[in-house]
């Protein structure tokens, strides 16, 4: 990271500590499912996708003509998605008149041509509310699954050409019954304002969501192995000493992104994995919209 960016991200943060007293409007959620374990970071070949949190399993399914969701956009409308069905409790949301409201909610600024965020978005829209999630437990005695569906259907009517334009009918995406009752049951809060400071990498957003919710219920001290941390978030790494060195690095790098932000995460790096010490969360859980 270079200074000029480390420099940005301090700003970032301090404004943040600033307002604290509005953290009420700026409170979002994140489905717990894909916080334990995440979506792929980069684009991955095929149509199915693993990670593993010790006895927790996420498999993640799409079309083969559509592909896989991965990077930041994803989880950035899986927050979006989550924090929706909190604050209405229904399983249908309106997604906004125009596509740049839209974007603007996400924090991305709309932007045309091949690798623009809006070509960007539309690729990411169709592949996660074309993907299917299931949801594995088994710890050798016990085995449990549950078959997820994020979305069940969608109706996109905005004009990619024109951001700006009021559509005749509204954009509205319909969620699975078990994915909204998964989000209703068990949100995981985070802060609006994070999630767009850190939205370039789809790491740092793992970690802070991880993080955040690891410390809700950390009773104890505990030092989660490296390899272990990389089933969790980097299965792109080879599993041999130099790739789980590899993964080490990348992990480090992002976690003192998110550290400007979650100053009171009492975490150390050692040599066998990542120690984590009871603390405060990043957002307190008693905190509603």
């Amino acid at each position: 990271m270079n200074l000029e960016n480390l420099n940005k991200l301090i700003t970032e943060a301090l404004a943040i500590e600033v307002e604290e007293a509005k953290r009420a409007g700026k409170l979002r959620y994140m489905a717990r499912a894909l916080v334990q374990a995440t979506m792929p970071h980069s684009k991955v070949e095929g149509n199915e996708f693993e990670r593993i949190n010790g006895v927790f399993r996420l498999n993640i399914l799409a079309p083969s003509r559509i592909g896989l969701p991965y990077g930041s956009i994803p989880r950035l409308l899986i927050s979006w998605l989550s924090t929706e069905a909190v604050k209405t409790k229904q399983r249908e949301l309106i997604l906004g008149s125009t596509l740049s409201e839209f974007m603007t909610e996400l924090g991305l600024i709309p932007t045309g041509g091949r690798w623009g965020t809006i070509t960007s978005l539309k690729e990411q829209t169709k592949r996660l509310f074309s993907a299917a999630i299931s949801c594995t437990y088994d710890d050798g005695k016990h085995w449990a699954i549950k078959n997820v569906q994020p979305v069940v259907e969608s109706n996109l009517w905005w004009n990619p050409k024109n951001p700006n334009q009021t559509s005749l009918f509204e954009s509205t995406v319909v969620l699975g019954e078990e994915f909204f009752k998964e989000i209703i049951d068990h949100p995981i809060p985070i802060h609006l304002d994070v999630l767009k400071a850190i939205k370039r990498s789809p790491l740092a957003l793992d970690i802070y969501c991880w993080l955040t919710y690891r410390m809700s219920y950390l009773e104890k001290e505990t030092t989660i192995p490296w390899p272990v941390l990389q089933l969790q978030f980097g299965s792109d790494y080879a599993t041999d000493q130099q790739g789980i060195r590899n993964f080490k690095k990348a992990f480090l790098r992002e976690l003192r992104k998110v550290a400007l932000f979650y100053e009171s995460a009492n975490i150390e790096d050692t040599s066998p994995g990542l120690r984590l010490k009871p603390g405060k969360t990043h957002i307190k859980q008693l905190i509603t919209l």
